[in-house]
């Protein structure tokens, strides 16, 4: 295990890296604004339990591997862009009513989860991350390098969790307002949208 002075460092460093805007804050921030506080919640966890995966794969070396396939990476980063553009799409159909209730918004959040899920599982970038970030923490007088990956991907995610989750109790003050106009919700959707279609262009620009 890293020493706790490197754990503190690595642990500020990762709520500063979650609170710099990217894809997966700003999709929390609009949702969050759009459905209220629990959507937020619910897609944060779907995150977060994507980057259980990335923890593993980086701790087991097939994240380097990845890294080292440009067959691997392309296909990676073309499903990734997919689903993204898929997103887009569905954001740019939504009519703006208001969110339902009951075992409607059951459904929701377990739509929800898995869309975050899958936003990060499918965006190889995640894991080149992961394989730039952590190793710069790694003791090399420490524990098995595996097993301090597992605890700074661990660390990451608690951070992920803390900083995400606040962006949609924040986010969430606007859900009222905006479930009284369809028009906002519309136009919200439509900038999600937006920002959806430009982070797929951006993962398929990205290199290895």
């Amino acid at each position: 295990m890293p020493a706790w002075d490197t754990l503190m460092q690595f642990f500020l460093a990762s709520i500063a890296l979650g609170l710099a805007p990217g894809p997966d804050n700003i999709y929390v921030l609009t949702q969050s604004a759009v459905q209220g506080r629990n959507a937020g919640i619910v897609i944060t966890l779907g995150l977060c339990t994507g980057l259980v995966l990335h923890t593993a794969l980086v701790a087991l070396g097939v994240a380097a591997l990845i890294a080292t396939s440009p067959l691997l990476f392309m296909l990676l980063k073309l499903g990734g862009a997919g689903y993204l553009l898929y997103l887009a799409y569905q954001a740019f159909r939504a009519d703006g009513a208001a969110i339902g209730t009951g075992s409607r918004a059951v459904v929701a959040y377990r739509h929800l989860y898995k869309r975050g899920l899958l936003m990060n599982i499918s965006n190889p970038k995640v894991s080149m991350f992961f394989l730039a970030f952590l190793p710069q923490f790694v003791e090399a007088d420490g524990a098995a390098v595996s097993q301090q990956m597992i605890v700074l991907g661990g660390t990451f995610i608690v951070a992920t969790l803390l900083v995400f989750n606040a962006i949609a109790l924040m986010a969430a003050g606007l859900a009222t307002k905006l479930r009284s106009s369809a028009t906002a919700q519309r136009v919200l959707y439509r900038i999600t949208g937006v920002v959806l279609m430009l982070l797929a262009l951006r993962l398929l620009l990205y290199q290895a």
